[in-house]
């Protein structure tokens, strides 16, 4: 018998395997990054990115708080403000479209009061 000899890869099944595998790591980054909490953002004609050292406060639909993920009363959001340096922190304030417009004004009333400059509300476009 004669053994024939390899003189060609065929590499075509490995370019398939890496562009799904592509596709796949793709569509779940951004699932992840945009689903971190469960917030309808309201609606707006201009949107900008949000820098990646901000402190996020988040108010759900429920009326929840949230600072950095982590649920907090109104008392503990106070508390964890006052730790801040209201010159160089920036705060981004994510609050659901269906939450109570009386807890956004909470936040923002606390923010003021401590005198933060650097104040960012996110919406969707």
């Amino acid at each position: 018998m004669r053994q024939r000899r390899f003189t060609e890869i065929n590499v075509v099944p490995f370019i398939d395997i890496v562009l799904v595998l592509l596709v796949i790591v793709l569509a779940t980054a951004t699932f992840v990054v945009k689903n971190e909490l469960p917030v309808e953002l309201p609606k707006s004609g201009s949107q900008s990115k949000i820098p990646p050292k901000s402190i996020s406060v988040t108010i759900d639909k429920k009326g929840d708080y949230y600072y950095q993920k982590r649920k907090v009363t109104l008392e503990e959001l106070k508390k964890e403000l006052a730790k801040l340096d209201p010159l160089k922190d920036l705060i981004t304030l994510n609050a659901d479209q269906k939450s109570q417009f009386q807890k956004f004004v909470s936040v923002v009333d606390i923010l003021k009061k401590r005198g933060f400059k650097k104040i960012s509300i996110i919406t969707s476009q």
